[in-house]
């Protein structure tokens, strides 16, 4: 019997689900597939249905625009990362080893989890690295905000907040320490690939890295 992962989105980034037909399949998969390859900027709808084998008016049916498509995938990440975390620290009561599995987890290039056949989590990992930040840096951004586009974010970094709690629970700063962990994670990561002078970790490349300086600065400010 074959499981498959159901992540829930918000209808308001749809016009019809994509997770109810092939072709909606098949726009979450390609425009994965070509956002990774070419970049969000030289992304279009109409290179989408080419690719696809479809017409552009098929997936305007879905999406009314390229950007609530980036949030709808990028939202779609951060449920999964949600589910990722949840199951990985459901049997752990230590919360200074919860909070290293989180770090961890954020730190670290995914694999495609085969129980999500349309979507390849390592792509989309790699578009939330060089992309994510626009989801929501747009003069737009308090009226996505209040439509909700952005919970899953949200949701993410409350449930690593109330880890930080756990550990430290005086701790003044735990949503702001949360979002930063997130944040660093993934710039350290583009940093080290593309913009080397801006790390310290340009020479090794080397994940782990990333992760004992998040480690260090985490554990040094809640002062654990």
């Amino acid at each position: 019997m074959k499981l498959e992962l159901q992540i829930k989105m918000n209808p308001s980034l749809y016009l019809r689900d994509p997770e109810q037909s092939e072709l909606g399949k098949n726009i979450i998969k390609h425009s994965i597939q070509l956002i990774h390859d070419n970049g969000f900027e030289a992304f279009t709808f109409k290179k989408l249905a080419e690719s696809i084998g479809t017409t552009e008016a098929g997936v305007y049916r879905y999406f009314e625009n390229k950007h609530k498509l980036l949030v709808y995938i990028i939202s779609w990440y951060w449920g999964w990362i949600q589910f990722q975390l949840s199951y990985q620290t459901n049997n752990i009561e230590d919360p200074s080893i919860k909070l290293k599995k989180v770090i961890t987890l954020l730190s670290t290039n995914v694999e495609d989890d085969i129980t999500t056949g349309h979507v390849d989590e390592f792509q989309l990992h790699q578009i939330l690295i060089a992309e994510g930040s626009k989801a929501y840096l747009t003069n737009h951004v308090g009226k996505d905000n209040k439509q909700q586009f952005f919970q899953p974010y949200k949701d993410l970094c409350n449930t690593i907040g109330e880890i930080i709690l756990e550990c430290s629970p005086k701790y003044k700063y735990p949503h702001s320490l949360a979002s930063t962990i997130i944040e660093m994670a993934h710039l350290q990561n583009f940093f080290m690939n593309h913009l080397p002078t801006l790390t310290d970790f340009s020479k090794s490349k080397d994940e782990k890295e990333i992760i004992k300086y998040l480690e260090e600065l985490v554990f040094n400010t809640i002062r654990i």
